[in-house]
């Protein structure tokens, strides 16, 4: 560490505290993707399915525009304040919000006042996740010692991977038990009430965990911004990169449902299949990264993805069936997490820890709040617009092609390959 301070000992558990806080983040915020359909009905009724569905998405997409002032915010205070107290209050923030929208009236009930409300959650959400991040990303860099610290970093992933899959279980419940009128009109509540009921929890487990940001280190000079402005770059172009990918493959669901006029149960189960794809793979990217380093874990996975991409919704669209859509759900998703974890373990570690908290809060908020709000809304415009149901790999091919290109050319920073365990 920068100061000489020793690694604080944290247990299991509240690792686990910390990922599970993500995680449950992750799914409050993901399940209104998931739900798009049926809160575009509820929210934003139209003559044309096509502008309910493009309304919801533009206020999911909402969320993105207060991430900069969140990551600002709490980013930025969780480097002059402390890593634990800024973890708390974000995850207090997003599950109050998330409450409001699962018990919001819908539009038939109190006219324009609906969308207004759920406008404002949403934008809470976002300022929350938006400092959520940095903070708790810091603090696993530093509570993990030198030779896990990819493993460590990774469980932000693979709590957002269980996030998804935990999101697309309930909803395939849900679908599986009432029928897509019950499910239109207050099913989907369901599922944003369970992500409301675990603030409790989650206060609980994060109240527990030590403070990794030391005083020295907080009262000191943040270093110029030319000194890390490099890796911050990097880290912009890898997470617009991977965010438009995740976007991409999160729009599944709505996408199975939409375009390609699948069932309910059969459309939400992708949300299943691209969340297991997601834990594995970002599991196994911070475990083979600490062995191997993390540019062969960025590179190769994301050279296979820009090959496999386009193919994969080819085959999809001509053979539409609940099968090939699992599979080529978990299958880019696998090679997307082993290759965006592997690069943000890599940008994590390499910024100094005066300003990590609020440097990777804000680069992650810039690329997700730029190219993550925006990625459904444009694929299913595109999609609209073209009557071509490969416009989404299209656009996906584009991002991982850019990726690729910024991660061929980003330096090793894993402490076994070059022999320091940077602070």
């Amino acid at each position: 560490m920068a100061d000489g301070s020793a690694t604080p000992t944290i247990t299991r558990g509240q690792v686990l505290g910390v990922t599970l806080g993500n995680a449950l983040e992750f799914y409050d915020f993901l399940v209104f993707s998931f739900f798009a359909v049926q809160i575009g009905q509820c929210f934003f009724p139209a003559t044309n399915p096509q502008s309910s569905l493009l309304l919801a998405l533009a206020t999911f997409g909402a969320g993105f525009l207060t991430r900069p002032l969140g990551a600002f915010v709490i980013g930025g205070l969780g480097d002059r304040i402390g890593r634990r107290p800024m973890m708390l209050l974000s995850f207090a923030m997003i599950g109050l919000s998330t409450l409001g929208v699962a018990i919001t009236p819908s539009y038939a009930a109190i006219g324009v006042a609906a969308p207004i409300a759920i406008i404002l959650f949403r934008l809470v959400q976002g300022f929350a996740l938006g400092g959520e991040v940095g903070a708790s990303t810091a603090f696993l860099s530093e509570a993990a010692p030198a030779d896990r610290r990819g493993w460590y970093i990774s469980m932000q992933f693979t709590g957002q991977g269980a996030a998804t899959l935990l999101a697309g279980a309930i909803g395939v419940a849900l679908a599986a038990a009432m029928d897509d009128a019950a499910l239109s009109s207050w099913g989907w509540r369901i599922a944003m009430a369970i992500g409301a009921a675990t603030v409790p929890v989650g206060l609980m487990l994060r109240r527990t965990l030590p403070e990794t940001l030391h005083a020295t280190v907080s009262a000191g000079r943040a270093p110029p911004m030319k000194s890390f402005a490099p890796i911050a770059l990097f880290g912009f172009v890898a997470m617009l990169s991977g965010t438009i990918g995740t976007y991409v493959l999160n729009y599944m669901t709505t996408f199975a449902k939409a375009t390609l006029g699948m069932p309910s149960g059969v459309a939400l189960g992708a949300t299943i299949a691209v969340g297991l794809g997601n834990v594995i793979g970002s599991a196994s990217g911070g475990w083979m990264s600490d062995m191997h380093g993390r540019r062969p874990w960025m590179i190769w996975p994301m050279l296979a993805l820009v090959m496999g991409v386009i193919p994969g919704f080819w085959l999809l669209v001509g053979h539409p069936t609940a099968g090939t859509l699992y599979a080529i759900g978990f299958g880019l998703r696998l090679l997307l997490s082993l290759a965006a974890t592997s690069a943000f373990i890599a940008v994590t570690e390499a910024l100094p820890m005066r300003v990590r908290s609020g440097a990777i809060s804000i680069v992650y908020a810039l690329a997700i709040s730029i190219f993550g709000g925006s990625t459904q809304f444009v694929v299913a415009w595109l999609t609209g617009m073209t009557g071509n149901p490969l416009s989404p790999a299209w656009y996906m091919f584009g991002a991982s092609l850019l990726g690729l290109v910024a991660m061929a050319f980003a330096s090793e920073s894993a402490p076994a390959k070059v022999g320091v365990a940077p602070a």
